[in-house]
């Protein structure tokens, strides 16, 4: 799939974005891994044992938390477009996108997911996507406020997405 083609939505079909097998690792220097407490709502990029840098970050609300386990990094986009996980609206790239302009995703569960997110109540069918992403909305980074996505300031995703790549590890902590 071309990154022009790419819609980060929270629901892809089954058989859409195959993970891809890389190392991880950056050419001349250790694995990273990216290691993510929920409760402390803080990222951390781990190069072997030495913290590279570290991120605050907003989090899955109750009821839509973001999932504890090891993952992997297993796509990322530029410019994504959004589609509401529930109605299908499909919002394009730009500053109104609420996944700002990076996505950088790690989970795939294809079980389905209800529940109320503060307004309303969803029902997703097919496949849900967590990773991390920048936002417009500045204040919700340090919140659980999310559909199980991870926020970053536009600024901080975009310099994760250069330091990542397709099959980085990713912690999840509660």
């Amino acid at each position: 799939m071309q990154a022009a083609e790419a819609v980060a939505t929270g629901i892809e079909p089954a058989a859409a974005n195959p993970v891809l097998a890389t190392t991880g690792v950056e050419a001349g220097q250790g694995p990273l891994q990216l290691i993510l407490d929920r409760r402390r709502r803080l990222l951390k990029v781990m190069e072997g044992d030495r913290e590279r840098r570290r991120f605050k970050v907003g989090v899955g609300m109750p009821g839509w938390e973001t999932p504890v386990g090891s993952f992997r990094v297993i796509e990322k986009t530029a410019y994504p477009i959004w589609e509401h996980p529930a109605k299908g609206v499909r919002i394009p790239p730009g500053p109104t996108n609420p996944l700002g302009s990076r996505w950088i995703g790690f989970h795939r569960d294809c079980k389905g997911r209800r529940g109320f997110n503060g307004q309303e109540h969803l029902e997703v069918k097919g496949c849900v996507t967590s990773g991390f992403h920048g936002t417009p909305n500045r204040n919700s980074v340090g919140g659980a406020v999310s559909h199980g996505c991870v926020r970053l300031f536009d600024e901080d995703v975009r310099e994760l997405f250069e330091m990542v790549q397709v099959g980085t590890p990713v912690t999840v902590l509660p």
